[in-house]
């Protein structure tokens, strides 16, 4: 199949470079490289979050309609300025 793509003019210079040395061509190596990450992608475990949750009641009972204000100023009580 045919496909334009748009790569920097560094890489490409650098690419070309490689497949002369190699005895190759631009196509093989973008093909070679293409074949490689997606191999890799399968093989990866996708990011998951660990819990980190924690025993209790969630927040007091005279916080739980509190602004996002509120809450930083209580955080940041003792910590001087």
């Amino acid at each position: 199949m045919k496909t334009t793509i748009e790569i920097a003019d560094s890489l490409l210079i650098e690419a070309r470079k490689v497949a002369i040395r190699e005895r190759t061509t631009v196509r093989s190596l973008v093909e070679q490289g293409l074949r490689q990450v997606i191999a890799q992608r399968k093989t990866e475990k996708p990011f998951r979050l660990r819990k980190a949750s924690f025993k209790g009641r969630g927040l007091r009972p005279t916080l739980r309609n509190a602004t996002w204000g509120a809450l930083r100023e209580l955080a940041y009580e003792d910590h001087g300025e």
